[in-house]
């Protein structure tokens, strides 16, 4: 019969119980049930920091419930929507895209929207759809769903939520530069980031490019097809989110956290040097 010793952690515990690990003696209250006997709690930590964790096609963490930001996404701009059918055109005049100024011409200079300082709107557009048009929010949830939730989990969090944001933030930019008075809503800058990231990735991974293209070629046509439909918007996104989706999917993974977010990085950067550009032209 072994002789009681006391506890590693605790000196005034008698205890006839030892780690199977690394031998300690150890109480109850610091006894870990493992496979085999038990272990103390330094082994534990030391054993469940050396687990590597599961990585993502793109070195994204694998997360538990992989489509939760797009879940959140959707209950953003779902939540606004109802905000608006609520409030009224209210919300669209104070967060929608647009930046106008009066001719110099006939008096004082007058700007409204962003061309009036007010820059948080080239992203809250983003999450604003017509209230008179429940198409439209329905079209980009679900595109949003169908595309989004897949690129989510191989891509992991904190990559898909810079492909969105990056991407929604180039479609205001292309919006400003190319129709600055025209009032924009929507989040299909942002999807169509989404739609030119999945599209790389199909290749990258080597599957049937087929149908992804013919969606994305769908949604183009779409584009100019369809009346009071923002293709600058469109434009913008699909640029923004193919190219940060090419340095993730390709990039060496000796150094692949460097080029994916310096990319990603250099992406946003050129997106608020031409949204400073488009509204500096339309204040002059």
């Amino acid at each position: 019969m072994d002789q009681a010793v006391c506890c590693y952690r605790h000196p005034d515990r008698e205890t006839g119980i030892r780690c199977t690990r690394c031998d300690k003696p150890i109480c109850p209250d610091c006894m870990v049930s493992a496979s085999v006997g038990f272990q103390c709690q330094d082994c534990v930590r030391q054993g469940s920091g050396h687990t590597p964790r599961q990585r993502t096609v793109a070195g994204g963490v694998v997360a538990r419930d992989p489509f939760l930001i797009t879940k959140i996404l959707i209950a953003l701009n779902v939540a606004l929507f109802v905000i608006e059918l609520a409030v009224g055109d209210r919300v669209v005049r104070d967060l929608g895209l647009y930046a106008v100024c009066s001719p110099p011409r006939f008096g004082p200079q007058q700007c409204i929207g962003v061309a009036d300082g007010e820059w948080y709107r080239v992203i809250t557009s983003a999450f604003l759809h017509d209230r008179d048009n429940f198409a439209h929010i329905g079209f980009n949830m679900l595109s949003l769903w169908w595309i989004g939730g897949p690129l989510e989990r191989l891509l992991g969090r904190s990559r898909y939520v810079a492909i969105y944001l990056v991407s929604a933030l180039a479609g205001s930019a292309a919006v400003l530069l190319i129709t600055p008075d025209s009032l924009t809503l929507g989040a299909s800058g942002a999807i169509f980031g989404l739609f030119g990231a999945t599209a790389v990735f199909v290749r990258r991974l080597r599957y049937d490019m087929r149908p992804i293209l013919i969606l994305l070629a769908l949604n183009i046509a779409f584009s100019f097809l369809w009346p009071n439909v923002s293709w600058q918007a469109h434009l913008g996104g699909l640029v923004a989110g193919t190219a940060i989706a090419v340095a993730m999917a390709y990039a060496p993974r000796a150094r692949r956290n460097a080029i994916q977010w310096g990319t990603a990085g250099g992406v946003l950067l050129l997106t608020v040097v031409l949204t400073v550009v488009a509204v500096a032209q339309v204040t002059s």
